[in-house]
């Protein structure tokens, strides 16, 4: 398996809810690695850069209004297979659909309030982890200290 790093996003409805911990402790049991946190209330030219791949699409609107509408907070995890673990673990994009045991199996009320966003490949992950990080923002090795 290769060591991979993704973005994941506990969206603004996540964060009013109190839910971040609980993400960020999921992910951590599970063997990952966060190499990078921060929270931000993006923009709205940062929401329309990070979701420029849907900029065509009918939703396309909906989804910078929705990830501008509160904070928000970004994390950067490292492990084997991250950006596929990682998916899994939060679930079908409409939390009606998703698993029970999914992020958004537990937590997801709808297609847009759905507790989290994460990378679906390396090539979003690398456009999307510049819309809130710079590589400075990204911790090494920090077990070995």
């Amino acid at each position: 398996m290769a060591v991979e790093r993704t973005l994941v996003l506990v969206k603004p409805d996540g964060v009013r809810r109190g839910l971040v911990g609980e993400v960020i402790s999921r992910f951590e049991k599970k063997g990952l690695k966060l190499r990078a946190l921060r929270m931000l209330w993006m923009t709205r030219e940062q929401a329309e850069e990070f979701y420029s791949v849907h900029r065509e699409k009918p939703f396309f609107r909906d989804l910078v209004e929705f990830i501008t509408s509160g904070p928000i907070v970004a994390m950067v995890l490292e492990g084997d297979s991250a950006i596929s673990v990682v998916r899994l673990m939060i679930g079908s994009t409409d939390g009606r659909k998703a698993a029970p045991g999914t992020i958004r199996g537990d937590f997801a009320l709808s297609i847009q309030d759905n507790v989290v966003h994460a990378s679906d490949s390396p090539e979003s992950f690398e456009r999307e982890f510049r819309v809130v990080f710079s590589e400075e923002d990204v911790v090494g090795d920090y077990e070995r200290c």
